[in-house]
């Protein structure tokens, strides 16, 4: 019989201590957790219609729990509706898991899990080859993980987003798409999924039973044809709160995203990332919140 690689028996024992901790740290919640004697303030689901037909209003949405300041991330919080959680992959453990969410209950915040790469050298940026078996895996540890903290803080799961080079990975693999939408649909039926707008898995999450909320970037270049200029690149990521604002708020009026080239795309969408790492976060996040909350 072959010997399993190292890098695999690794990510396996790490999967196994993750597991113990999960369930050790379950136990202390429902000990010591204060949220069950609290009301109920599960949030509802802010995402707005169409106001008129041409002005729509955006859910907005940010990646939480990777490493910001709890001053930042508090801050974050008051200005987003959707909150993507990171759940041990590329950043954060248990407890940065459950003071999110606690923080999100507390502001009528929608919560979703953010798995990624078992990566926390790269920040889950770099992209990896894994098998059926241990994608799934991953899915299940990380977005199972945080199903349970979530429930011991009386929320649910909202939405599912995966991060960095997995985001992207689904979208360009359609192997790897179809193991992420069956096992959203299998495990968590009633999350829906933030994916690319106009990408892969947005398009292919309907014939598989899965919710989807389509994603733009308010920080992040686009190119004409609608995908997303590569961060390497010059102008790729936007830093200006007024250019971020004006460009989004045309966006609503028109449906159509101002590209790097200087022309617009038309792009269907319904929800808007903020990315909490980006320069000018917190400026661009009050700023989007005032004009689409």
């Amino acid at each position: 019989m072959a010997s399993e690689p190292a890098g695999t028996r690794e990510a396996r024992r790490s999967l196994l201590h993750w597991c113990n901790d999960l369930r050790c740290y379950g136990c202390m919640l429902r000990l010591f957790s204060s949220a069950a004697s609290q009301p109920d303030r599960t949030p509802g689901n802010r995402l707005a219609s169409a106001v008129t037909a041409r002005f729509r209003k955006l859910d907005i949405n940010c990646d939480l729990g990777e490493g910001e300041s709890p001053a930042k991330h508090r801050a974050l919080i008051k200005s987003i509706t959707s909150a993507n959680i990171a759940c041990g992959g590329h950043a954060g453990d248990l407890r940065s898991m459950d003071q999110c969410v606690r923080i999100a209950r507390s502001e009528g915040v929608n919560v979703g899990a953010h798995p990624s790469y078992w990566d926390r050298e790269n920040f889950g940026r770099v992209a990896q080859e894994l098998s059926p078996v241990d994608f799934e895996m991953l899915l299940i540890h990380q977005i199972g993980g945080f199903e349970r903290v979530a429930a011991a803080n009386r929320m649910t799961l909202h939405h599912i987003k995966l991060h960095g080079a997995l985001y992207h990975a689904v979208e360009r693999e359609s192997a790897l798409a179809m193991i992420y939408l069956e096992c959203v649909a299998r495990f968590w039926p009633k999350a829906r999924v933030f994916a690319l707008a106009g990408g892969h898995v947005a398009e292919a999450a309907e014939r598989h039973g899965v919710k989807v909320w389509e994603e733009i970037f308010a920080d992040r270049a686009y190119n004409p044809d609608g995908t997303l200029v590569d961060r390497k690149k010059e102008g790729a990521m936007l830093t200006k709160v007024d250019d971020v604002v004006g460009r989004l708020l045309a966006f609503t009026e028109t449906g159509r995203m101002k590209t790097i080239a200087g022309s617009s795309v038309g792009i269907n969408a319904r929800t808007v990332c903020v990315h909490s790492d980006s320069e000018n976060s917190l400026r661009i996040a009050k700023a989007l919140s005032g004009e689409l909350g």
